[in-house]
């Protein structure tokens, strides 16, 4: 049966490479918890937690940077009463009730201001826009960076996952606030985590982007300035393979024991595009008895396919298809009553 395979080695390996880049990583528990696990006992990783249910994939909850939305004092409360001290917020409305709520309070927290950055990729009325305009957020800091209930307070913004062309971050905040604004703030936090690699993935932009992120971090410490980096889909994806089953072949389609909608929905959402294992690029197949095929899920959704062009060694019925780079956002639906896929750690 079709399962997925998460690589151990591989998830802490991934954090090791990114944890050189900043003062410390904040992994995105939604990216896919089972990794949360596994880096909360073998790292000293952060994690990004956005709803308490998922509070359950961690054990110390004081290495949990909580993210607002649309919450009440009461339910800021009960996080702090479980130990969390790391708060993010994008709006006044929740900032207020924050503030409101540390006004009787005697611990100290971080706190970091999302901030609204212009995303030029994205297409108007799809993505929703998180965050607060540069005017406010520099305000807000300046009436509280004096609050007894501070211990460290920033900045948190976030590119949209997969995001290959908009690494420009340093030029943009220094066009956005000027050299005072960077004294009074001791944290930055670049979220939207770093690329993993897909087959509709330009690789030749990732020197480029490790480049732009070391600058960020040099600049940083020049200002004693942590830095924070959410590399949840950099970590996750490398990480895991789905390993599925050929049950057809027709033609050039191939039909596998599984679906986008249980295993891979990020093909429907982002998209992106599993590499599978073996396979070639169009100028290396003319070269081998190579073959062109459409890899279906079994589902009869016309938008259920893993990849609709993919060059392989002929595939027989049973022959064993691994997709590459499965570790990432690979969350199921019931469609078709289709059930979660079973994880095996290696």
């Amino acid at each position: 049966m079709a399962h997925f395979v998460l690589s151990k080695q591989k998830v802490i390996e991934q954090y090791e490479r990114i944890s050189k880049l900043c003062d410390r990583v904040t992994y995105s528990s939604k990216t896919n918890p089972i990794v949360s696990s596994i880096l909360e006992e073998d790292t000293d990783s952060f994690f990004n937690i956005h709803l308490k249910d998922e509070l359950a994939n961690i054990q110390d909850l004081s290495r949990v940077q909580f993210l607002a939305q649309g919450w009440s004092k009461e339910f800021i409360k009960e996080l702090f009463s479980r130990g969390i001290r790391w708060f993010v917020v994008d709006n006044e409305t929740d900032l207020d009730t924050l503030l409101a709520f540390m006004e009787k309070e005697t611990e100290k927290i971080t706190l970091l201001q999302r901030l609204k950055l212009k995303e030029n990729t994205i297409r108007t009325e799809k993505h929703y826009v998180f965050g607060m305009h540069s005017e406010t957020i520099a305000k807000r800091m300046n009436d509280i960076k004096n609050a007894p209930f501070i211990k460290d307070m920033g900045i948190h913004f976030h590119r949209k996952t997969q995001n290959m062309s908009e690494w420009n971050v340093l030029r943009e905040l220094e066009e956005t606030f000027d050299e005072d604004f960077f004294r009074t703030i001791t944290v930055i936090n670049m979220g939207g985590g770093i690329p993993a690699l897909y087959a509709n993935t330009n690789i030749k932009v990732f020197d480029h982007i490790f480049k732009k992120i070391e600058t960020l971090y040099a600049w940083c410490r020049k200002r004693n300035i942590s830095m924070v980096i959410e590399p949840g889909r950099y970590i996750a994806a490398p990480a895991g393979e789905l390993h599925t089953k050929i049950l057809a072949i027709h033609g050039d389609t191939i039909i596998v024991d599984a679906s986008v909608y249980n295993g891979d929905l990020d093909a429907l959402i982002v998209p992106i595009k599993l590499t599978v294992k073996g396979e070639m690029d169009g100028e290396e197949a003319p070269k081998y008895p190579a073959k062109k095929y459409i890899i279906k899920g079994i589902t009869p959704c016309s938008l259920d396919i893993f990849r609709y062009r993919v060059f392989l060694e002929e595939r027989k019925t049973g022959d064993a298809l691994v997709f590459q780079n499965a570790g990432a956002y690979n969350f199921a639906s019931d469609f078709c009553s289709q059930k979660p896929l079973k994880v095996i750690i290696q």
